[in-house]
């Protein structure tokens, strides 16, 4: 997939314009007062490793056969979402809308902050750990990441992080693999 030229988000539906929109009921509304001031980049894979079909998809929208794989009878009861997921070739979907608070992040902190699904968006790739990241990814990536800052002035550099970073620890996305200077140059 080609990656666009740029992304607009709606100001009152919260949505990127012409983006696939799978609405995850995984989500709820920020705390009153709460704004978005950091994007959180995730990594995931299901099954582990492994890339294409619908089980991301399926996990975010609570409909994961647990039969489906061995790995899923473990995961198939979480209640997880994001605000975005970036396919291997570089297609764009959205889950939940970036004025709402998707479940992305899970028990975390950053700078002091506790909850950080409460004041973050979060995007996923698909990818793992031990997978270089693609081309399209990256693309689309910095062109989304324009959008959101455009939408969130106050995102810049140091208000983008990795999944590991808020949660250390018990996360490691997005992986040794994700080339933060290439997107950091991307974004300059």
């Amino acid at each position: 997939m080609m990656p666009k030229e740029n992304f607009t988000i709606d100001v009152k539906t919260g949505l990127v314009e012409a983006v696939r929109f799978v609405k995850s009921p995984n989500a709820d509304d920020r705390p009153q007062g709460v704004e978005v001031d950091l994007l959180v980049i995730h990594a995931i894979s299901l099954p582990p490793g492994e890339f294409g079909g619908e089980d991301i998809e399926a996990l975010f929208c609570n409909r994961l056969d647990p039969n489906a794989h061995p790995y899923y009878a473990g995961i198939y009861q979480l209640r997880v979402s994001a605000h975005f997921l970036i396919r291997r070739d570089g297609e764009l979907l959205q889950f939940v809308p970036v004025q709402r608070r998707a479940w992305h992040a899970g028990e975390s902190s950053f700078q002091g902050r506790n909850r950080v699904n409460d004041f973050s968006i979060g995007v996923e790739l698909e990818g793992s750990d031990d997978t270089a990241f693609a081309d399209a990814q990256y693309d689309n990536l910095l062109i989304l990441t324009r959008a959101l800052m455009m939408r969130f002035p106050v995102l810049g550099p140091g208000r983008i992080t990795g999944h590991a970073d808020v949660a250390p620890g018990r996360k490691t996305d997005p992986g040794p693999y994700f080339q933060w200077q290439r997107f950091r140059d991307g974004l300059a």
